[in-house]
């Protein structure tokens, strides 16, 4: 039997005894073998332990083969960290538990899983909150940030998260138990003098060993960085335990070994519980001045002003993220303060108890700024506003990403540290070393704690960008050597700066702090190779150099990139990670299943190794893709939220149809995908499908033969459709003397299910004076998008865009009830059409409006009256469509439903509301669709008082909440026709 036989049988056997999972399929793994770094490597297993037996199993596993233990999170780390070919150990779904808050003493306990923002939502209630915060706070979990030494924004006020690491429990890697915590020099002479032999006795032994040596302690002062430097994670910080008091006689530090857990990125000890001192809720009042400079040093030297004026938080943004944040949606509405094209920009944030104080402070600070010649631009931000530009800043790394070709912003030198008075200098000389190389770099973040996130940009593709990637390293590392910086401030040395760390703190300390690993893990069972023993930072990176690939012939136009290139614009930053709680839409799977396998991350990850790496002639057939992409719902809530602009609806509906050429299309998919033939035959004999589907027996029958759920309804169709009483009714009888026209998209979906909201959309349009004109078209082609029949949906585009082109304009626009048809004519059709069509598509797209758009506008130019609407008192809950969120937006739709005097909106702060389209209809979708729905929406629906009303403008979403609450939710036209007087 080989090896690899052997130890399949033994992964087997271990699977069995563990109450939680283990997988060792190649799925999982591949999912696993990245992070947000550079690098790749494939892992033996995944494991998700239930709980800390599953632990100490995993431990006697990997002691008795020889492999290693990989502690994980949420994978954001930007060095390798989490990278490694032992067992991952994702702990992010199971170890998730806020266990213990004393106010009193203020301190809260936590298990490694627990989110960072999630854990200030439950301290918010308390008066309290965790003071460190990483730019992606809202997924990054305390575990990881513990083990990174995470800081933040706000770290010139509140530090590391080692200065907030107060206890930790967990096990060593020879399975036993361990606490650390403060211990007096009496208790700790008496762990370090005791008589047992055990693994904890011997580290404390040791580590009593190595700093009470006087040549020690003096070659530790002499090589790690400045102690001036807040933030310095290189190596483990053994010059922190010495300057303790049984170390330092004339300190008051007591010896804890937290000090060393932090920053040394699971390769110790496997956390289980954390304890951590919690700070008062900073001030009420906060502004932030967006001081606007020419140049990134000239932002750096008022970063020295602006240092005087205590604030709480000092970041910059160069010139590149700015630019950046006007090719993404989001972003883009969040540059709102942006005067010109600044060089850069510094954030400086005021914090105290009153806006008056901070008005004055910020007066005083510009003025002192402007009479040293420095900055041209110092808007004052208060509120909601704050927050947009907070958002931007943390956007910063993943909008980094967006570059459409093979070029990244790399992360490589990025987390370099200083003291804050050596910064200028620091950047010029760092720019010079990147200038001599022809290269330049992105420079964003902690300005105000010494530390300038900088990345330069590099191919990894190619053996220059390889070559480029280690010759960068070694010039940087040399130059933060001369300022006797930290070559990593906050994000780690993994495997990234593990190989500098010698010429950072010596020969004798790096000998030093390679001795303690092994003195902790003699096996070397804990996240091998990081920090110690690394391999060379240019080995098993993400990308070959050479790296050679088919180009690939799409159906869909992915611009300036093929659609390798699109997917590879996701970097791991795991935005996608983030749960209802953070509200948004992306990813309703993930937010549902809370499994790494579901994130928008992992569906990139999968496409991009598969289209890399396989043997296929069609690289695209994929049982692997098409497992991961299952739980996609196409929802679009990547496109937007996604700071890389990485839109998985897209990527999907490209693999299903390269996938379906190799396969053929599934019966279900080739009925969804003609869900308007399919109703239209059905339409000519209306009664007998009613007949069927809505008799609950009948219809779970009919359900079950399609592939639908049998608990789920059916949408009814009308006596007539939407088109045919027009036709009859309307268009005959059109005011053609009205100036004002409009086009309306008669939808498939409207046309044969929702024909009293058609209905009601046209006499409310004409009751608002609009002429109101159905013209030819076909289906917008939604069905068969959805499916990945995007050959299919290509007809239908062409065939629209020829028959609308001459029409549809400014003045006389195409207005869509149903969101997600409408809005493909924005989305879908510039990138879908044949290229002679590409300029009359995106013609065309300017002027297809939801007709909650067309009403806003309208109201915006006083075409349309208050007066024509009742005075009547009505509370309305808005869900947003997912489409409409993504490519339009909700604030047209809450404008016209408060335009009647007395009618107050309120969004929910859903994101999916789970059925996209067909999905939740679908058998083996059902119970993630309705799970989905039960995260805010349903919950958010069921509290309503009846005289409540429930607005919604997707034809999916309103049968959701039927099925999901029993209540009605009407479509925005219904509501504002009901408004009318």
């Amino acid at each position: 039997m080989t090896t690899e036989r052997m130890l399949d049988t033994e992964l087997n056997q271990l699977a069995r005894t563990l109450e939680g999972e283990l997988h060792f399929d190649k799925v999982m793994r591949t999912l696993y073998a990245t992070d947000a770094s550079a690098y790749r490597e494939m892992p033996l297993a995944v494991a998700i332990p239930k709980n800390e037996s599953d632990l100490k199993k995993l431990i006697s596993f990997a002691r008795a083969n020889n492999t290693s233990l990989i502690p994980r999170t949420a994978g954001t780390s930007l060095a390798g960290q989490v990278v490694g070919n032992g067992i991952v150990v994702d702990v992010s779904r199971t170890f998730t538990q806020i266990l213990e808050l004393n106010r009193e003493e203020s301190w809260v306990r936590v298990q490694p899983g627990v989110v960072r923002d999630e854990l200030n939502m439950f301290l918010k209630q308390h008066g309290l909150f965790f003071g460190p915060e990483t730019s992606t706070a809202n997924r990054a979990m305390i575990g990881g940030m513990v083990g990174n030494n995470s800081c933040g924004s706000n770290s010139v006020v509140y530090g590391s998260t080692r200065n907030h690491l107060m206890e930790v429990k967990g096990y060593l890697s020879d399975g036993s138990y361990v606490e650390f915590k403060d211990l007096s020099i009496d208790e700790f002479k008496k762990k370090a003098g005791s008589a047992d032999d055990s693994l904890e006795t011997r580290i404390y032994r040791h580590v009593n060993q190595i700093l009470s040596n006087q040549q020690n302690q003096q070659e530790i002062r002499n090589e790690f960085p400045k102690r001036t430097i807040e933030r310095r994670n290189t190596g483990y910080a053994i010059d922190e335990l010495l300057e303790t008091e049984v170390f330092t006689p004339n300190s008051t530090e007591p010896f804890n070994f937290c000090k060393l857990i932090a920053g040394s990125e699971g390769t110790l000890i496997f956390i289980t519980e954390i304890k951590l001192h919690v700070n008062p809720l900073p001030p009420k009042f906060s502004g932030l001045v967006c001081v606007h400079f020419n140049s990134v040093d000239e932002s750096l030297r008022a970063n020295l002003i602006a240092l005087q004026y205590k604030p709480s938080a000092v970041e910059l943004i160069d010139h590149y993220i700015l630019e950046c944040t006007k090719e993404n949606k989001e972003q883009r509405q969040n540059r709102f303060f942006v005067q010109g094209d600044p060089g850069a920009i510094l954030v400086v944030e005021l914090s105290r108890d009153s806006i008056e104080e901070i008005q004055q402070l910020a007066a005083a600070m510009e003025a002192e700024m402007r009479a040293a010649g420095l900055g041209y631009h110092f808007p004052v931000l208060f509120g909601e506003d704050t927050k947009k530009i907070w958002t931007l800043r943390k956007a910063g790394l993943g909008l980094l990403s967006n570059l459409p070709g093979d070029e990244k912003a790399v992360a490589v030198i990025e987390d370099t540290a200083v003291d804050v008075n050596d910064l200028p200098e620091f950047i010029i000389d760092f720019n010079k070393i990147l200038a001599q190389q022809g290269m330049s770099a992105v420079h964003y973040a902690h300005a105000g704690s010494g530390e300038i996130h900088l990345r330069p940009i590099i191919n990894l593709k190619t053996q220059e960008g390889h070559q480029q990637f280690r010759l960068i390293a070694e010039e940087i590392s040399t130059l933060v050597k001369k300022y006797k910086g930290s070559l990593s401030g906050e994000h780690g040395d993994g495997r990234l700066r593990g190989e500098f760390i010698r010429q950072q703190i010596g020969d004798k300390n790096y000998d030093l702090i390679k001795e303690l690993k092994q003195v902790w893990d003699p096996q070397h069972i804990f996240n091998p190779n990081k920090i110690v023993d690394t391999p060379p930072m240019d080995k098993f990176l993400r990308y070959e150099a050479g790296q050679q690939t088919p180009a690939f012939k799409t159906v869909f136009r992915f611009h300036n990139q093929d659609i390798l290139q699109h997917a590879e614009q996701c970097n791991g930053s795991g935005d996608c990670r983030k749960t209802e709680l953070s509200g948004g839409t992306m990813c309703p799977s993930y937010m549902a299943t809370r499994n790494e396998k579901d994130t928008t991350r992992a569906r990139a990850n999968i496409l991009r190794e598969t289209l890399t790496r396989s043997d296929k002639l069609n690289r695209f057939d994929s049982k692997e893709v098409k497992e991961v992409m299952d739980l996609c719902l196409v929802c679009k809530g990547c496109k937007t939220e996604c700071p890389s602009n990485v839109d998985m609806a897209k990527l999907k509906m490209e693999f299903l149809q390269h996938y379906h050429d190799e396969h053929g299309v599934p019966v279900r998919s080739w009925l969804v995908g003609n869900y308007s033939k399919m109703s239209k035959i059905a339409s000519y004999v209306p009664w007998a499908y009613n007949l069927v589907f809505d008799n609950a027996p009948l219809r779970k029958i009919a359900n079950k033969l399609v592939g639908f759920h049998p608990e789920r309804t059916m949408p009814l169709l009308q006596k007539d459709t939407l088109k045919s009483w027009y036709d009859k009714n309307v268009a005959r009888t059109n005011d053609k003397s009205s100036e004002k026209k409009v086009y309306l998209f008669c939808d498939e979906f409207t046309n044969f299910n929702d024909v009293e909201i058609g209905k009601k959309t046209v006499f409310l349009l004409q009751k608002l004076g609009y002429q109101v004109v159905i013209p030819e078209h076909t289906d917008a082609g939604r069905a068969f998008l959805s499916k990945g029949m995007l050959k299919d949906a290509q007809k239908l585009a062409n065939k629209n865009v020829n028959l609308l082109k001459g029409i549809i304009n400014e003045n006389t626009p195409l207005i869509g009830i149903e969101p997600s048809a409408i809005l493909t004519f924005r989305d879908e059709y510039p990138d879908l059409v044949d290229a002679e069509l590409i300029d009359a598509a995106r013609e065309l797209a300017k002027n297809a409006l939801m007709v909650d758009e067309f009403i806003a506008r309208e109201i915006d130019k006083g075409n349309i009256s208050k007066t024509s609407f009742t005075d009547d008192k009505k509370l309305i809950k808005l869900h947003g469509h997912c489409q409409q969120k993504a490519v339009a937006s909700l604030t047209p739709t809450k404008k016209m439903l408060s335009f009647p005097a007395n009618y107050e909106v309120h969004l929910i702060p859903s994101g999916c509301c789970g059925m996209a389209g067909s999905f939740g209809y679908e058998e083996e979708h059902f119970d993630i669709s309705m799970k989905i729905g039960e995260l805010v929406l349903f919950p958010t629906v069921r509290k309503q008082p009846a005289e409540v009303i429930i607005a919604a403008p997707g034809t999916s979403c309103r049968h959701q909440i039927h099925d999901g609450t029993g209540r009605k939710a009407l479509h925005p036209v219904e509501i504002l026709w009901d408004a009318l007087v």
